[in-house]
């Protein structure tokens, strides 16, 4: 199948033509190529949505079965988010890489927690914190690059979020991880446990609600990724009131979605990159990237600079080529400009995953 689309780009606008041919993107012009999209040098072309922050496999209780994961996986191709980071999942989804339909996925393994000190039946749970490196050691030799430690969670016995990890175990771990070649990102809720995260060397943090001026401040300092998921933050206060029997904890939670937005805004402002992921899996539906980009524009990113962070930027920061000579023809066609809102960007036009049509 020889493929020809044509509109302009992002964020640029500059008009392009790209042939698709064996799968691939070519920039230079394929002869008997139909033309599929762009007849009158109209619309907009992307390369395929990122969510940086998915868990394929994952359902409220844990482990899914595969046919569910796939469906899963479905309903993300079909919203144009192609390439997914997956940040933890207890199902194997390994074989779903030889499904040329489904969106590519850059794993994490399994989340890594202390015993009850997770969700139920999400985590590798270790007895002993000193374990710690050699868990992210097999993880890395599982995942596609990444490791997902949770970072802190709440303490029963203190009634309120606590860090799982000292400092020193922290900094072997993630020195473990970093001889794998594998980066290293965590669930972080709280204040308290960002600064030896971050000291340590991890390379990206998830939430991220408890920001302060320092540890924003910390994460310049080590060039470490902000994912703020927040349309999954809107649950905080959901949590909070369910959380009667730990008032402390629901009263943090509540004073952390108060502060959200202006934090994260600060982090971003200060320069700290930030990139859209949506928590999809357990609470938050799949699907929903394009609300995450929306969410992103509350504090203070523009259209432009917010759909970034779930397409060109965030292929960018995960090593994936966007619409380069030779990559693999993962892309999307929309005949309104997709930074119009979730009802557009959600809809594309023309799907084309390894360089086969699917249609919006």
């Amino acid at each position: 199948m020889r493929l020809h689309v044509r509109g302009r780009r992002l964020p640029d606008e500059t008009a392009i033509e790209l042939w698709i041919v064996d799968g691939r993107i070519s920039t230079e012009p394929v002869a008997g190529a139909d033309t599929v999209f762009g007849a009158a040098g109209a619309g907009w072309i992307l390369p395929g949505l990122v969510d940086a922050h998915c868990h394929v496999g994952l359902g409220q209780h844990g482990a899914i079965e595969l046919d569910e994961a796939i469906a899963q996986a479905e309903t993300e191709r079909d919203v144009g988010a192609l390439l997914l980071r997956d940040c933890g999942s207890p199902t194997d989804t390994r074989s779903l890489d030889a499904r040329t339909d489904l969106p590519r996925i850059i794993r994490a393994g399994r989340h890594l927690a202390r015993p009850k000190r997770y969700e139920r039946g999400f985590a590798v749970e270790l007895e002993d914190e000193s374990q710690l490196p050699a868990a992210v050691a097999e993880e890395a030799r599982r995942g596609d690059g990444w490791i997902k430690l949770v970072g802190d969670w709440i303490d029963r016995q203190t009634g309120d979020l606590a860090p799982l990890w000292s400092d020193a175990v922290l900094k072997a771990a993630i020195e473990a991880a970093h001889a794998h070649r594998a980066r290293v990102t965590a669930h972080v809720f709280g204040e308290d446990a960002l600064p030896g995260l971050i000291k340590a060397g991890i390379d990206c943090i998830e939430h991220g609600t408890g920001l302060t001026d320092d540890t924003i401040a910390l994460m310049l300092e080590h060039g470490t990724a902000l994912v703020p998921t927040l349309i999954n933050v809107e649950n905080f206060p959901g949590i909070a009131n369910s959380a009667v029997r730990y008032p402390i904890y629901a009263a943090h939670l509540r004073k952390l979605y108060a502060s959200t937005y202006p934090r994260v805004a600060a982090a971003r402002e200060a320069g700290v990159p930030v990139y859209a992921g949506s928590d999809a899996g357990s609470t938050i539906r799949h699907g929903r990237i394009a609300d995450e980009v929306e969410a992103l524009k509350r504090i203070g990113m523009s259209a432009t600079e917010a759909l970034g962070a779930a397409c060109w930027a965030a292929r960018r920061w995960l090593g994936w080529p966007e619409l380069d000579h030779g990559a693999s023809a993962d892309l999307l066609c929309y005949s309104e400009d997709p930074r119009c809102g979730p009802a557009v960007l959600s809809r594309p036009d023309l799907i084309i995953l390894r360089g086969e049509m699917f249609r919006g």
